[in-house]
């Protein structure tokens, strides 16, 4: 049988019709640096730890990447749904790219004092923070409608893979060279996206009404948010289970493998099945189109409970491995969906801010979060504050089937989406969904 026009290849004859030259760009781009970055984060942990840093250093230099993503998210949406989305990201990818680049002489040469590596750390991490809404929205804007789902699983699938290729490859690298060589290796990989991404076919800006600012901006993406209850009652749901379930994997994960499931190694084989299980996700969302998009999603946030519950058990290596594979496919299904709606739901010039709010929301608790677990597990003890996650994690998701909307919201046709009536985008520029986080 042959294909049908909406689904089959290109007129290139080398890729599906909804697989454009943009989307291509942006998912090879995504690829590059996510290889990157995530060796670059355990680079960064290392660096300190040999520059003679204690725990608590890693832990301010993880701080210090995290806190301006906080404090600048909502400046990023706003400016990236103002200005060219391509530059935008460009612009970030070249701040990221000096200050990793940087960082790595900084090790390279010896000595590195804790705040200097802090101060470069907050460089990348406010390169990130215009960074992740900007290639949000130009990535929901990419891709076709009727086949968003596909396209989304996609690329999810590609940035997942690379982010467990680059923390294995990473691994190695700093065993073999040592960390100054990796961080070298991640603003190298900054580069390339950036160059990649300065490619991007872009439309015009769409056109605004006179007297509008940046304040302006924030408060009309507020009001996108505010006004669709199934939005901010996910993003608020969000801010909780982000925040609980990287205190448990950061915090409470390590301490439990050092005590009880002899050291470090099956901690790294259930990270690894996490990943595995994203990418199984993915798979499955390559083919599976569920009409309720936001009931389907929220009921497999209530896996994530589960490796929490796992660490108070605790289960045996193979019983962790197994719930932290089925929560990393559940909450991949959840993701693909989430992009889904949001491209069919919310207007094209305003995705940017919108992604922004969503972003804010998920990150906002999480420094928090992590920094009182220590005193939680002293207070409480390790075991009742893994089962206080998961129960958070069950609680919030519960809370949530109780909006409306979030039950009853379907899946559109294409004619029926937002972009419907958006302007025609330049030749080959498809439609839709999230970018990479590390920029």
């Amino acid at each position: 049988m042959s294909p049908s026009p909406a689904s089959g290849p290109s007129a290139h004859g080398r890729r599906p019709s909804w697989a454009g030259r943009n989307y291509g760009l942006l998912t090879g781009a995504a690829v590059i640096t996510n290889l990157g970055s995530h060796g670059a984060l355990i680079a960064a942990a290392f660096a300190v730890l040999e520059a003679g840093g204690s725990g608590g250093d890693v832990g301010l230099v993880a701080a210090a990447r995290t806190l301006p993503l906080v404090l600048f998210l909502l400046v990023g949406g706003a400016l990236a749904d103002r200005l060219p989305r391509h530059r935008v990201m460009v612009a970030a990818n070249a701040l990221n790219c000096l200050s990793q680049a940087a960082f790595a002489v900084l090790v390279l040469a010896g000595d590195p004092q804790l705040w200097q590596m802090m101060l470069l750390t907050a460089l990348c991490g406010t390169g990130t923070a215009f960074f992740n809404p900007a290639a949000e929205g130009m990535l929901l804007s990419s891709v076709s409608g009727e086949h968003s789902h596909r396209a989304f699983a996609l690329f999810r699938m590609a940035v997942n893979g690379a982010g467990i290729g680059g923390a294995a490859l990473g691994g190695a690298m700093i065993a073999a060279i040592g960390p100054g060589w990796v961080l070298a290796v991640d603003a190298a990989a900054f580069a390339l996206a950036g160059a990649l991404r300065a490619f991007l076919e872009v439309g015009r800006v769409a056109e605004r009404a006179p007297g509008g600012g940046l304040l302006a901006d924030l408060r009309e993406g507020w009001t996108e948010v505010r006004t669709r209850p199934w939005l901010w009652s996910i993003v608020l749901q969000f801010s909780v289970v982000v925040a609980v379930v990287g205190a448990a994997e950061a915090v409470y994960g390590p301490l439990v493998a050092r005590d009880e499931l002899g050291g470090p190694a099956p901690w790294g084989m259930a990270l690894a099945c996490f990943g595995a299980g994203t990418i199984t996700g993915a798979l499955l969302m390559m083919v599976w189109r569920p009409r309720r998009l936001l009931l389907v999603g929220t009921l497999c946030v209530f896996p994530l409970a589960l490796p929490s519950a796992g660490l108070a058990v605790p289960l045996p290596v193979w019983g962790l491995c197994a719930v932290m594979f089925v929560s990393g496919a559940a909450i991949e299904v959840f993701g693909v969906n989430w992009m889904t709606t949001m491209h069919q739901e919310i207007p094209p010039e305003k995705f940017s801010r919108v992604c922004a709010y969503d972003w804010f929301g998920s990150v906002s608790m999480l420094p928090l979060a992590t920094a009182l677990a220590g005193p939680a597990e002293t207070a409480f003890g390790r075991t009742p504050a893994l089962w206080g996650c998961a129960a958070l994690v069950v609680a919030g998701t519960a809370a949530v089937l109780f909006v409306p909307d979030v039950r009853r919201l379907t899946r559109k046709p294409p004619a029926a989406g937002p972009l419907a009536q958006a302007p025609a985008p330049p030749a080959e520029l498809p439609r839709a969904a999230p970018a990479d986080a590390t920029a």
